[in-house]
């Protein structure tokens, strides 16, 4: 642990503030200061403030753009507006560094050839998630997926592997898909629904929206 990473996740203690970030990194639009506190409940003047603490942090990224389609005369100044930095923090207490060791045994995997074990193994551990007592969009968020619909699709926002995936993406991505078969096989349910779809800044699986039940 890093005294930087402690003081950044120190940010989010404050509850607004906290639910400020959460709004924001749950949008895949960039989010202006009118729309933020009319998420959560509060003065625009106090979500600027924390929406401005937040980018201080690393925690967001801002920028400034126009919020209508009015161009020209009268369409007024560009508004500023926030998006999710895509930087990572941990808090181990005491330091741990799993990371080191994913990069390791992704590498390691490859070396030997091991995919096809290293895919058997993630689809059994993923049928394990399925016990957590709750539905595939329940377990998801608790896996850190963010899980949203679109096109009748249940699309992941965010990639729980992706330190390991930047260096192997081909071995990190079909274990990924893999768990996610995994997790569907527990559920009772068709496992051919998840697929590779990936897009950027999001995880690569995909889930037919009827998977969801």
């Amino acid at each position: 642990m890093s005294g930087d990473d402690l003081d950044t996740v120190a940010v989010l203690h404050d509850p607004v503030r906290r639910a400020v970030y959460d709004y924001v990194a749950s949008q895949r639009h960039d989010v202006g200061r009118n729309e933020a506190a009319e998420a959560v409940g509060v003065q625009r003047t106090l979500a600027a403030f924390h929406l401005d603490r937040l980018v201080e942090a690393g925690l967001l990224e801002a920028g400034f753009r126009r919020l209508t389609e009015r161009t020209g005369p009268g369409s007024g100044r560009p508004a500023k507006v926030y998006r999710r930095a895509p930087g990572e923090w941990q808090v181990n207490v005491p330091a741990r560094d799993y990371r080191t060791l994913a990069l390791v045994l992704a590498e390691t995997v490859e070396l030997l050839g091991g995919d096809e074990r290293a895919e058997q193994a993630a689809r059994r551990a993923g049928a394990r998630f399925a016990g957590e007592g709750e539905d595939l969009a329940g377990v998801l968020r608790r896996r850190g997926y963010e899980p949203y619909e679109e096109d009748g699709r249940v699309r992941l926002r965010n990639c729980p592997f992706h330190v390991p995936a930047e260096e192997h993406p081909l071995l990190v991505c079909s274990v990924n898909l893999e768990l996610c078969r995994g997790l569907l096989d527990g559920l009772g349910q068709d496992a051919s629904a998840a697929v590779l779809d990936p897009r950027p800044g999001e995880c690569c699986v995909a889930f037919s929206k009827n998977n969801e039940d």
